[in-house]
């Protein structure tokens, strides 16, 4: 019997009150309600760091805490480009690791690790560090699936954080509803269907990141008007005509040449291109930028030099070993939420994952460059090798040793 088959057992002993809970009636309420709530198109308008303060302020509220204005910031902020490296940076070196699923005495076991080398596992992993950034999140998950005779969970999807009241455990049809309207996610039909991450309270990254992000993106706006204004030569026209009419004629044309390199204009009318001197301006705008970009990645990563330019070696070997230190951290929250809330939620809904612990695999991978040059390094170091080895792994039948000075 393999570990499918007692997985399809596994939920013939589901207790009467959990098969009551997990009543396709149920199952559709929890999605019915996460459907009927009244998500919104994203506020996409110009943010300021006034914005940012009301909207912080809003959202650490007593009485009526909410956190849509602040997310709508956060969607506005999330489009940097550095920012997004930074980011991806972060999550890129979690999400490439590779665990195991151990027992007690750690040995791994490959049926149980099988079960999360899956596509939902991937995305809750993501949900996971995602909440680094905005702050605590709310994840639901669907009745399992079998698909290619393996047990799994369809992708889990984010409950719209605009809905969710952490503080209060509820969520609210309307994003604008006070909590009291709001419905239990901690008890009831919902505690069997998603799994909470980060603290109540928690903000996310994002909130820190707000002001340099902000003031790069009017920065660079700014940049841009001044662009408009001194980027070109200024076109000058002269002419000795009172006409007022001529006159108009004249400023015209100027103004509809755009980036033309030619121009009609009356007889005994003079054009002169002048260059604008305010190079003064790039060092203005551009340090201003590079200081946010700065700002951001000690704010995401901690440090500077592995997204930046670095100046020296011993300078960037610090630099990584900070850096290593936050993803560090990141593998610890992926390895504390799976092993004290994904896995009971699991077992909860008969997956025979009991008795078992999520682990990083620390294991050395080696290139088959450095698995040649081992197998050299023993082989002329006088170390007897099994024959079989060989003869397995390069598929060379081996009938004897031959003496190379007979």
């Amino acid at each position: 019997m393999n570990i499918f088959d007692r997985w399809r057992l596994s939920r013939q002993g589901y207790s009467d009150e959990l098969l009551s809970r997990m009543k396709r009636a149920d199952i559709e309420k929890v999605h019915k309600l996460l459907v009927d709530l009244q998500v919104q198109t994203e506020m996409l308008t110009k943010k300021d760091i006034g914005a940012w303060r009301m909207a912080w302020q809003r959202a650490i509220d007593v009485q009526n805490p909410n956190r849509c204005a602040l997310l709508d910031i956060y969607t506005d902020v999330a489009i940097d480009l550095h920012l997004t490296g930074c980011v991806g940076q972060r999550k890129g070196f979690v999400s490439k690791r590779g665990f195991k699923l151990v027992d007690k005495s750690g040995k791994k076991n490959d049926e149980v690790t099988a079960l999360f080398e899956a596509e939902w596992f991937d995305e809750f992993v993501s949900l996971v560090l995602d909440s680094r950034y905005y702050g605590h999140s709310l994840i639901q998950f669907d009745v399992p699936i079998e698909q290619d005779g393996q047990m799994q969970f369809p992708i889990p999807e984010l409950v719209p954080r605009k809905h969710v009241r952490p503080e209060y455990g509820v969520i609210v049809r309307n994003q604008n509803d006070v909590p009291q309207s709001g419905i239990n996610y901690r008890d009831g039909e919902f505690a069997d269907w998603c799994i909470e991450v980060g603290k109540p309270h928690d903000l996310g990254l994002y909130l820190k990141c707000c002001p340099s992000a902000l003031s790069k993106k009017n920065m660079l706006a700014f940049w841009d008007g001044f662009g408009e204004i001194f980027g070109m030569p200024i076109r000058i026209a002269k002419t000795m005509s009172q006409d007022i009419e001529t006159r108009g004629k004249i400023e015209t044309m100027l103004s509809k040449m755009g980036a033309a390199f030619y121009g009609v204009f009356p007889n005994d009318t003079e054009i002169e291109i002048k260059e604008s001197s305010r190079g003064d301006a790039y060092n203005v705008y551009d340090k201003r930028i590079d200081r946010a970009n700065s700002e951001l990645s000690k704010g995401i990563l901690n440090q500077t030099m592995t997204i930046d330019n670095g100046s020296s070696l011993s300078q960037s070997t610090v630099h990584l070993e900070v850096f290593e230190n936050v993803i560090a951290n990141d593998e610890k929250l992926v390895r504390n939420v799976v092993n004290n809330k994904l896995l009971p939620f699991m077992a909860k809904h008969g997956f025979p994952v009991v008795g078992y612990t999520f682990e990083w695999d620390d294991t050395v991978v080696y290139t088959p460059e450095h698995i040649r040059e081992v197998e050299r390094m023993l082989i002329t170091g006088g170390y007897e090798i099994d024959p079989k080895y060989f003869a397995d792994k390069y598929g060379i039948k081996i009938t004897g040793k031959k003496d190379f000075f007979e």
